[in-house]
């Protein structure tokens, strides 16, 4: 037995050796590169269009999560990737996340300013939220009042449409500065679809205010009506003049027996009010995603950026996981830069993404697109 050890050894040495050069060699033949040339980024720092936060109630914010969401494993991993811990929210208030975001920003080398997502609960037929239905609830007038202490954050405002007072709080969004409004519709229970919400979309166009709708499935909280998200669902917003960005451009959501992405690919034939975001599509879970929709001639001049913060400071997104289009040294460089922003940017930007997409997205928001327009020509 014991003359048999080194001759196992060195049998063991030589299959690690011989696998290790059939996977160098089957990377060196699968390897693609990016999904399409790399270009520069742009001059000036990007807009993310597609940043969450959240809270518990503390300090007053109205804010709350579900019991049901507490115990579920994604709660502990959404404090971890907002930089905090339930202590320090409970004793600082919920508008110690925002203040994290908004030094985090500062921080990036790349992106100057985030659009905030309020959102919006589960509305019963009375026009009440329904709290027993709502699994997390971030009120717009707590994220208004936040983001309105820092210089490079955005209002991203969400509104439920069966409210009583929609049209109200949506006047009222806008004049804090709102620039988008946010659903979810497979969380919110919201059918876009329903003709009831007609004089919400005319007052969307109003304001000129863009309507940032979840499309594909949902997997980010513990249930979901995934059937709601279902970007034909989104017809009648678009004919009635509403700007749509269609939150994850339908990654891994199949309705009527097609991929989401196909239905929105005909969506974007027939409505040029019709854009899509990236966010989200670097994740493990929608490998794939970012090259058909970088690859669909539909979404060519439709793509926005947005990072969906705070799942991209989670295991959900790393380098890593692109081996036959990154060499090891670009994975290795992009996961050892530190902002969070700044390796989302970098990782899409190495993947092909083009410097167009990066800067498309500020310019669907009217007041910031104004507010750049006074600082280009003073």
């Amino acid at each position: 037995m014991r003359r048999s050890l080194p001759t196992l050894a060195r049998r063991f040495a030589i299959l690690a050796t011989l696998c290790a050069g059939i996977l160098l060699l089957a990377r060196q033949v699968f390897f693609h590169g990016p999904y399409q040339p790399v270009t520069q980024l742009p001059g000036h720092g990007i807009v993310d269009l597609h940043c969450h936060t959240a809270g518990i109630g503390a300090g007053g914010s109205g804010c709350f999560v579900s019991a049901r969401m507490r115990a579920n494993v994604r709660y502990r991993i959404y404090l971890e990737s907002f930089g905090v811990t339930e202590e320090e929210i409970s004793r600082e208030g919920d508008a110690l996340v925002i203040r994290k975001l908004s030094e985090s920003v500062a921080r990036s080398e790349h992106v100057r300013a985030a659009v905030v997502l309020a959102l919006d609960g589960v509305v019963d037929s009375t026009g009440s939220l329904d709290t027993n239905r709502t699994e997390v609830y971030v009120p717009t007038e707590f994220v208004a009042r936040e983001v309105s202490r820092t210089t490079n954050l955005l209002l991203g405002a969400s509104i439920h449409p069966r409210r009583t007072d929609a049209l109200e709080r949506l006047d009222r969004a806008a004049a804090e500065g709102a620039v988008l409004v946010k659903w979810i519709p497979s969380i919110m229970d919201i059918d876009p679809a329903d003709p009831a919400y007609v004089p919400f979309y005319r007052r969307l166009v109003h304001h000129r205010l863009p309507l940032l709708s979840h499309t594909g499935n949902e997997r980010s909280f513990t249930s979901a009506q995934d059937a709601l998200a279902d970007p034909e669902r989104l017809r009648l917003p678009l004919e009635h003049g509403v700007t749509i960005i269609a939150a994850h451009a339908g990654a891994a959501g199949n309705n009527g027996g097609e991929a989401d992405l196909l239905r929105l690919r005909r969506l974007m034939q027939r409505y040029p009010n019709l854009y899509a975001d990236i966010s989200a599509l670097t994740q493990v879970n929608r490998l794939g995603a970012l090259r058909e929709t970088l690859e669909a001639p539909e979404c060519r001049g439709r793509l926005v950026y947005g990072s969906d913060f705070p799942l991209i400071n989670t295991a959900l997104v790393s380098p890593w996981y692109y081996p036959l289009n990154l060499t090891e040294q670009q994975r290795r460089t992009l996961a050892a830069v530190g902002s969070p922003w700044d390796r989302d940017v970098l990782l899409k930007q190495a993947l092909g993404v083009p410097a167009e997409i990066f800067i498309r997205g500020e310019t669907l928001l009217p007041s910031v697109a104004r507010r750049n327009s006074r600082a280009d020509h003073p």
